[in-house]
């Protein structure tokens, strides 16, 4: 499939899914408190969206059952919504799509639900760190490459490691497009950056090894270890300069 380079028409309409993706995240955030169901944030999420005028991207796609993905402690992709309540001290990472005129916005945030352990925190913060450093590696004429390694190098600094059978994607009519954007391998590898590339950045990281198991549902991701595991996502734009961010409120 060839790597699809957007107009600024389409770049238009994917930065609106991704500004409403980017605000429902943040209540999501606020309202993920001790005691709260997965259930209730999927109710939040189908409410503020139709709202807003957008649809739940993840909704249906390939069968999954719920508006966004809650991934808890040691999952680190593609949790399901459902009667489990949050407890202080969990770290949550909340996966979200929304679709907008045909275009889609896709983001991940991990949080701490209360206090969360030091360990928890550096985690989190980390894998947040390698994002952005991924995110300003995105640069016209660069390989792809680039991207994966700067994500790699700031996540292994930090002595954790980058999960390997999940990897970032373009986005754009579709949530999964070409290219493939792996979180890991060296910086000279894959296509050359285009401008008008849109791309969704999402480092997953485990606090132990990079290795993962699918749980018997179909779809929650967990590490194979049971160290914890954290989850942040940008859907970009590459630029002539610096990349875009898409999904910000």
């Amino acid at each position: 499939m060839p790597i699809i380079v957007k107009s600024e028409e389409e770049i238009a309409l994917i930065r609106e899914a991704g500004r409403v993706v980017g605000q429902v995240l943040r209540i999501l955030a606020q309202e993920a408190k001790p005691g709260v169901k997965g259930e209730r944030l999927d109710k939040i999420v189908r409410k503020e969206f139709e709202a807003r005028g957008v649809g739940p991207t993840f909704l249906g796609y390939q069968g999954y059952p719920a508006s966004v993905c809650l991934s808890m402690n040691d999952e680190v992709v593609h949790g399901i919504p459902g009667e489990r309540e949050l407890k202080e001290g969990d770290i949550l990472s909340i996966d979200l799509g929304a679709t907008y005129k045909g275009f889609v916005g896709d983001a991940a945030v991990t949080i701490g639900v209360g206090r969360i352990s030091r360990d928890a925190e550096r985690l989190i913060r980390t894998t947040e760190k390698a994002l952005y450093k991924g995110i300003e590696a995105a640069r016209a004429g660069f390989p792809l490459g680039a991207v994966s390694h700067a994500i790699q190098t700031e996540v292994e600094a930090g002595g954790f490691s980058v999960v390997r059978e999940y990897v970032g994607h373009g986005v754009g009519r579709s949530m999964h497009e070409d290219p493939q954007i792996p979180n890991f391998g060296p910086p000279d590898r894959g296509p050359i950056l285009r401008k008008g590339m849109v791309l969704a950045l999402e480092p997953m990281v485990n606090a132990g090894g990079w290795r993962t198991k699918r749980h018997d549902d179909g779809w929650t991701v967990s590490t194979l270890d049971g160290s914890l595991s954290a989850h942040f996502e940008h859907t970009i734009a590459v630029t002539d300069g610096d990349a875009e961010i898409l999904t910000l409120p």
